[in-house]
C-alpha cells in the first residue's frame, strides 16, 4: 500500500478518520477501489463502512443507471 500525505492549513478542524473517509467514499464511488478496499482505506469493517456511504452520498450499489437501461434493454 502506498502513502499519501496532506497538508492542510491549521484553521481546518477536520479529524484524519473524517478525511480517510471522505477519501474512501469517493473512490468507491468512482470505481478506483472496491467496498473491500475502500473500507479498508476508512480504517473500517467492510459492512460498518457500507452503512457510512449514504453519509457522503454513496450508494452502495455502485452501478450507473445507463448500465442497468442497457442490460435491462438486453434480458
Amino acid at each position: 500500500m502506498s502513502t499519501l500525505t496532506i497538508n492542510l492549513p491549521d484553521s481546518v478542524d477536520i479529524e484524519k478518520q473524517s478525511v480517510l473517509k471522505m477519501i474512501a467514499a469517493h473512490l468507491y464511488q468512482n470505481g478506483t477501489l472496491t467496498l473491500g478496499q475502500a473500507a479498508k482505506v476508512a480504517g473500517m469493517e467492510k459492512w460498518d463502512f457500507a452503512e457510512i456511504l449514504k453519509d457522503y452520498g454513496v450508494s452502495i450499489f455502485n452501478y450507473p443507471a445507463s448500465e442497468l437501461a442497457e442490460d435491462l434493454k438486453n434480458a
